[in-house]
């Protein structure tokens, strides 16, 4: 008998492309303001208005300084011309028309972003509320325990959809900045956020079609010895990364039918499960107005979904342990001598009925609980040490160079 493979979930991206009423975005951030959903105000549109001011006083004092040069010249050149007075008046009012006309630019597009802004947030807010899930435009610093939430500073998370049927499960996008001065970036990622039912190992899906020449996109490295090779075709499409001893365990839990599912569906993606969470990682936008975007994330979503619950069953035997006070296992079948009195009790209609007696314990009882021992809760990270050597290869080729530290050997070895 063939198994049917489960088909995504459908969904409406109509509010992503639809016509935005007149009014209806501006209002609708009011009103995210009004809540304390949303800052006062737009960071964006604050710093392009304070980044064209700088533009402005800093170039604009270089270009006006050049204009009026010129026009003054051509007033000194036509002395004694009717044409030089008005040469003159030009060169007076020319900077402040430049500076007018650059303000009247930055205010325009600022006021553009800002509208753009409002269309979005009203748009994906629409658009969650059609697919049974709610919006929040923004979430400083989620905290969440995934690699890429715990990196950086102004750490932020932007246009989350969340939803909690069948599980809790949270598109967005998440950016952080590193370095300071001239050696600050900005890291932007896309995400999904899937809340499992127990504590698992933490292990890592790395996709090798994001790769880049370095290695791995991921902003984490990992020991060598951490990495298990699984069956199949899944090692052309992913490095799996597991803790030390918990090889079986990710067997377990990467059975060939959950296997197929991430060749199928997300294969374009990095994956990570630590604690009770399961993560998809990719440096683009996932939280977007593209309604093709939407439909392959609600794809992989639900191709992985209904396989979430095998993963509910596993247990980390390390845990497992019974009090020194308890006798060993009881074998099945066996009843306790106190337990065959009550039962006997209870048939006669005596007291002993009323009386709970403890009986032997359930399978399930007799299982470590949810959880994962110390060792199997985070993975060990290494130092990428091929990209550093690389880049301070360069670096160093750079300063020797600049120094002319290549042309004076070339010249000692030519007599040049």
């Amino acid at each position: 008998m063939t198994i049917p493979t489960p088909t995504p979930p459908a969904f409406d991206a109509r509010p992503l492309v639809e016509p935005v009423p007149p009014g209806a975005a501006r209002a609708f951030v009011q009103e995210l303001k009004r809540s304390g959903r949303l800052p006062s105000g737009s960071a964006a549109v604050v710093v392009f208005v304070i980044v064209g001011i700088a533009v402005l006083f800093v170039f604009g004092s270089v270009a006006l300084t050049l204009i009026a040069a010129v026009f003054g010249a051509i007033a000194a050149a036509m002395a004694g011309t009717g044409e030089a007075a008005g040469w003159g008046v030009l060169a007076a009012f020319l900077p402040l028309l430049f500076i007018g006309g650059i303000t009247t630019i930055v205010v325009v597009v600022a006021v553009r972003m800002a509208r753009g802004g409002g269309e979005r947030m009203y748009r994906l807010d629409r658009f969650a509320r059609a697919n049974g899930m709610s919006y929040v435009p923004r979430f400083d610093d989620p905290g969440l325990p995934g690699m890429i939430f715990s990196l950086g500073s102004s750490r932020y998370a932007t246009d989350l959809v969340r939803g909690d049927k069948p599980r809790f499960v949270e598109f967005g996008n998440h950016q952080y900045t590193t370095g300071s001065g001239k050696n600050k970036t900005t890291h932007n990622w896309g995400y999904v956020a899937v809340k499992l039912d127990v504590p698992l190992p933490n292990i890592v899906l790395d996709a090798t079609s994001n790769n880049s020449l370095f290695g791995s996109n991921l902003p984490a490295a990992f020991d060598k010895d951490q990495r298990l090779s699984l069956e199949g075709d899944f090692d052309r499409y992913f490095d799996l990364y597991c803790p030390a001893g918990y090889e079986t365990d990710a067997l377990y839990l990467f059975t060939p039918d959950i296997m197929a599912r991430f060749i199928d569906h997300a294969a374009a993606l990095d994956v990570e499960i630590v604690d009770d969470w399961l993560f998809l990682y990719a440096r683009r936008e996932f939280s977007t107005l593209d309604p093709a975007t939407w439909a392959w994330l609600f794809s992989v979503v639900g191709a992985l979904l209904d396989k979430f619950a095998q993963w509910a069953r596993w247990r980390d035997d390390r845990l497992a342990s019974l009090p020194p006070s308890l006798p060993d296992a009881v074998p099945q079948g066996a009843m306790p001598a106190a337990a065959g009195a009550a039962a006997a009790g209870a048939a006669a209609g005596g007291a002993a009925a009323a009386s709970p007696v403890p009986f032997v314990a359930p399978l399930d009882a007799l299982r470590p609980p949810p959880g994962v021992a110390p060792q199997g809760r985070r993975l060990q990270q290494r130092v990428p040490w091929l990209p550093i050597i690389i880049i301070g290869a360069f670096a160093l080729f750079w300063i020797l160079s600049q120094a002319g530290v290549f042309g004076a050997l070339l010249s000692g070895l030519f007599g040049g």
